[in-house]
């Protein structure tokens, strides 16, 4: 059988967190998880900010607190459900046997 060569893939773009860890080594995942926590962290702030400038009534565009809130919604959802399977991971790696 004669193998295939792929040529690169056009037109996709990434995330830019794979960029900031590639080549970090060991902390590779660590600045990762930090990154994400420092964004999600932003976002959190920014929902508070406009939420409670839309209570005060300083806000004239509502949708931007609710899209706010939604997109810190989702963030922290998605944080705690890779939490949860790092933590169901290394549980089912602490139960192998060696």
């Amino acid at each position: 059988m004669s193998e295939l060569a792929l040529g690169a893939v056009s037109g996709v773009t990434g995330t830019g967190y794979v960029g900031r860890a590639a080549g970090a080594g060991d902390s590779a995942f660590a600045g990762t998880l930090a990154g994400v926590l420092g964004d999600l962290q932003a976002q959190q702030t920014t929902s508070n900010t406009l939420a409670v400038q839309a209570v005060t009534g300083d806000l004239t565009d509502i949708h931007r607190a609710t899209l706010a809130a939604s997109r810190a919604q989702t963030t922290m959802e998605l944080v705690a459900t890779v939490r949860n399977q790092a933590i169901s991971g290394f549980n089912e790696m602490m139960r192998m046997q060696a």
